[in-house]
């Protein structure tokens, strides 16, 4: 900075250097953030108030950070048509994804799916041994397949399938009553099936284990 320059100059120049720094950095960690419209840019902060200031998740909000972005968007279309008709879903989500267009819905995804997750970890971990085996291995006497088949060896998710690690054991654990109870019975298959022949101790242990998964 020249210290012959006049005071405001000087703090103008300032700042935009500061700002130049920081719409850099902006740019190489999220290089598609720029380019989300202003409706975007907005959504994401109406996000964040459910979902948590880097949307690793409340209790009752899904963490978004590190999920599959097909899997958002198809959720979010599931919320726009009523087909996820869960009260939480109701009161909280059909409202919202209403108000939002294709193209935006794919960039909140893309966004989101790009955040570095980190594991909710609040399960019970003397129920996560047994969960890690239902996880792995299913339970062939109750036809319930192994999760690892469709949300992969450490529950990463592929696709439009979510990533189940690391989300917390209360949210896991009553989306997965919510089937029982017969909400979402669009869902694809196996899922309300698979549900359906867990029982709440099984479905506690298995929530527990995969909130421990970084």
């Amino acid at each position: 900075m020249n210290p012959l320059m006049p005071p405001f100059r000087a703090v103008r120049e300032l700042r935009t250097t500061k700002l130049r720094k920081v719409r850099i950095a902006v740019v190489t960690i999220f290089p598609f953030v720029l380019p989300l419209s202003p409706v975007g840019a907005a959504k994401i902060q109406d996000c964040t108030w459910c979902h948590g200031t880097s949307a690793q998740g409340l209790s009752t909000a899904p963490r978004l950070a590190g999920q599959r972005h097909q899997y958002i968007q198809k959720q979010l279309q599931n919320f726009s048509n009523h087909a996820r008709d869960n009260p939480f879903s109701k009161q909280y989500m059909w409202g919202a994804a209403a108000a939002l267009g294709p193209q935006t819905s794919r960039d909140l995804a893309l966004y989101f799916s790009m955040l570095s997750p980190k594991a909710a970890g609040d399960g019970d971990r003397e129920l996560a041994a047994l969960g890690k085996t239902l996880y792995e291995l299913g339970n062939a006497d109750l036809d319930i397949p192994s999760c690892a088949v469709c949300h992969g060896p450490n529950a990463e998710g592929i696709r439009d399938i979510p990533r189940l690690a690391g989300l917390s054991s209360y949210y896991l654990k009553r989306r997965l009553e919510e089937w029982v109870e017969g909400y979402h019975a669009g869902a694809d298959f196996p899922m309300p099936r698979v549900a359906s022949r867990l029982s709440p101790s099984q479905i506690q242990a298995l929530s527990s284990y995969l909130s421990f998964i970084k």
